[in-house]
């Protein structure tokens, strides 16, 4: 097959694997990522994971995944993304159910557990920072924890975090779609993020459960993000607002999220296969490269 498409919660990925595909041979372009993406000329998806490939000198056995966001960029981790390509690798018989396997991304290895391929897919995020070092913000080395932010001529105050990949939460009474997609843009290419960031919009509902509406940098309004939950989650539990252990709510589902007391944040989540398929003659010919 030249594609396989996954969703978690309503955020959905194609698994194009090198092994496989009869186009995009030679990797991705950032124009190829984008037509392929795109819900009109194209497949249509929040973005891209290529893999697996088996290049870590060190670990040659353990398979590596590329994530593409639609605009074309490439992202350093995604929490939805890896938990589909670790049901990925169950289906395509690289790993068993029940085992623990490890993933290597751009912004680090995360370790992944299918106990059900459909229901139950546990992923090791990875250890979360609030050092603006570490989240790509301007100004002096701190932690960025309550701390105030002009976006558009009105304040907010934030709480920045990195889990590989940049994330910046905003603590509201209310957190909705419209809201989001409001602040949503401003605050990614806000010009105290060096690289963007993701954004969450978090509203606590209990000591146990949070809600939070997810601006991805790259793919914009988004129905569920792992990572989202993830930093959302650490964030709750940094400014004293929850358990250690909660559920995180999006438009899309919910995940289970552990924060540990060393930062590390584990979620359990479902994924669901949809669709494979092959690339037509027509499309193939848009996906070839120039010459």
């Amino acid at each position: 097959m030249d594609y396989y498409r996954y969703h978690g919660l309503g955020n959905d990925y194609l698994v194009i694997d090198p092994r496989e595909t009869s186009a995009v041979t030679t990797g991705l372009t950032e124009e190829t990522i984008r037509l392929i993406c795109d819900r009109h000329f194209g497949l249509g998806s929040d973005g891209i994971l290529y893999g697996p490939e088996f290049d870590d000198p060190d670990h040659p056995e353990r398979p590596s995944v590329r994530i593409f966001n639609p605009d074309g960029g490439e992202a350093e981790k995604s929490g939805n993304g890896t938990r589909i390509f670790a049901r990925y690798l169950v289906d395509a018989g690289d790993q068993r159910v029940g085992e623990r396997f490890v993933i290597h991304t751009k912004g680090g290895p995360v370790s992944a557990q299918v106990t059900d391929p459909r229901q139950r897919i546990e992923m090791g995020m990875g250890t979360v920072s609030f050092h603006s070092t570490a989240v790509g913000m301007t100004g002096a080395d701190r932690e960025v924890v309550n701390e105030s932010l002009t976006v558009g001529g009105r304040q907010v105050v934030v709480t920045a975090a990195s889990i590989g990949n940049p994330h910046c939460i905003v603590p509201v009474a209310n957190a909705t779609a419209t809201l989001v997609q409001e602040l949503g843009p401003a605050i990614e290419r806000h010009p105290a993020f060096v690289n963007r960031t993701n954004v969450q919009l978090l509203q606590v509902l209990s000591r146990s459960a949070i809600h939070i509406e997810i601006w991805e940098r790259g793919a914009g309004y988004t129905l569920a993000s792992g990572s989202s939950a993830s930093a959302a989650a650490a964030a709750a539990v940094r400014l004293g607002r929850v358990n250690r252990r909660l559920e995180v709510r999006m438009p899309g589902g919910s995940l289970q999220v552990a924060v540990a007391p060393d930062w590390s944040v584990t979620l359990v989540g479902p994924v669901e296969a949809v669709a494979s398929g092959y690339w037509s003659d027509d499309f193939k010919s848009r996906l070839a490269p120039p010459g």
